[in-house]
């Protein structure tokens, strides 16, 4: 196996031959597997063991062993201590997950602080078949299916094309002890059923599994960066970007032949996981909008915008006399004084300076809002303005006003105010203007 091992790195992974790795050791069979192969291989390592403290003493035992394998070889080694289960209750998730997102972070905060190349972890052949079968089961597309990455930034995998079978006939043949997680004979987690039942059905009624599975995954690979040129070309066709928000044309793609498809390939990268939900706002009203962990689409009119969700912003800022810039949420808007300004564009107001009394307020606009547009007749609800101008749904979650009082000054970028128009008689005005 070091000869195939030595082989593969040369052929497929040659960069790290000159580069300092570190490589992430739990003290299980796969781990310490890779770690033997590294220093025969000649590599330039250093250590790194999570200490999760979820097994009490076992947890404690898995450390100690790690390091005395370390202290033996001579391999400088880093190890840290994580209170995970506190980490996934303050975080609200698994503990899985939790330990996942605790020991990542810290190796690449390693690596950084260290001058370290490249992170390798232990995941072998047998994973990727895990996880095939575990994304399968979720209704993952063909990129779900296509497997662990082997190099994944800095994250190097070294042993995917290896079986777990013949890991652990070369750790026996070369006689290196490693420590069994008790967890790990359970069955109270899917990838541990699949292991103990599922796939060893699998690979008895057809031998050749994992090997099918490596030929099966180069395909899915082609296939993956065939659909990404085609889902490129669909994206120019059917999705334009307006105001920072990504626009799909939703007449436009029910002409096409297969328009769920076609959304659900552009929508993929952006972690929805309700497709029937996301494909029935095709024919839904306005206003009907789904969430995923980070995004969100929102049916407009004919169109689905696609906007990261919102984070809470501050609702009022004050502006104090003598002040002649504001910078928030709403962007930087600028004032000056003087006699003889035009107002030229939505960018900008000039409004008289006697009609103003500070300190201004800049908000976000609300239901029952309502001003007088400068141009318009009358008084007018903010809302019925908005929607005449045609300004989409997200979009008005970003329209800010200027205030004097309880009055509005200006929908700021939009229209200003007739009350605080310049007169004949003006003789001191100011000017707004966003930058």
């Amino acid at each position: 196996m070091l000869e195939d091992f030595k082989h593969h790195i040369a052929k497929d992974l040659p960069f790290l031959l000159d580069s300092k790795i570190l490589v992430t050791v739990s003290g299980g069979l796969d781990s310490m597997l890779l770690l033997l192969l590294c220093r025969q291989a000649g590599l330039t390592i250093r250590v790194a063991h999570c200490n999760f403290n979820l097994r009490g003493v076992e947890s404690d035992g898995d450390q100690a062993f790690v390091e005395s394998y370390c202290k033996l070889h001579n391999i400088p080694i880093y190890i840290k201590s994580f209170d995970t289960s506190a980490y996934a209750k303050i975080e609200k998730t698994s503990t899985q997950i939790a330990a996942r997102e605790l020991r990542y972070q810290w190796f690449k905060e390693l690596s950084a602080t260290e001058g370290l190349d490249y992170i390798l972890t232990a995941h072998h052949l047998n994973d990727e078949l895990e996880t095939f079968l575990i994304n399968l089961g979720r209704g993952t597309g063909v990129k779900g299916l296509t497997g662990i990455p082997e190099i994944n930034g800095r994250v190097v995998r070294p042993l995917l094309p290896f079986s777990r079978k013949r890991i652990k006939e070369y750790a026996l043949q070369e006689k290196i002890a490693w420590r069994e997680d008790s967890s790990n004979a359970t069955d109270n987690y899917v990838r541990n059923h699949l292991r103990h039942h599922a796939i060893p059905s699998m690979v008895a009624a057809q031998p050749a599994t994992l090997q099918g599975l490596q030929t099966t995954q180069q395909h899915l690979h082609q296939t993956d960066k065939l659909l990404a040129i085609y889902t490129a070309s669909l994206r120019k066709a059917y999705v334009a970007t307006r105001d920072g928000l990504q626009v799909i044309d939703v007449p436009a793609l029910k002409k096409h032949e297969e328009p769920q498809a076609v959304l659900y390939q552009l929508l993929q990268p952006y972690n929805f996981t309700a497709w029937s939900d996301v494909y029935e706002l095709l024919d839904a009203q306005s206003g009907k909008q789904i969430f995923s962990e980070t995004h969100r689409l929102v049916k407009d009119r004919d169109v689905l915008l696609l906007t990261e969700n919102a984070v809470a912003q501050p609702t009022t800022y004050t502006w104090e006399s003598g002040v002649s810039m504001m910078e928030g949420d709403f962007g930087k808007l600028r004032l000056e004084t003087s006699d003889t300004f035009k107002s030229t564009s939505r960018k900008e107001i000039v409004v008289d300076a006697t009609k103003l009394t500070f300190p201004l307020t800049i908000r976000k606009w609300e239901e029952g809002d309502f001003f007088y547009p400068f141009g318009m007749k009358g008084k007018k609800k903010l809302s019925k303005y908005l929607k005449d101008e045609k300004v989409s749904l997200i979009a008005k979650e970003h329209v800010w006003l200027l205030c004097n009082g309880k009055d509005i000054v200006w929908v700021i970028g939009h229209r200003a105010d007739d009350r605080f128009k310049v007169a004949d008689d003006t003789q001191k005005m100011i000017k707004f203007t966003t930058i």
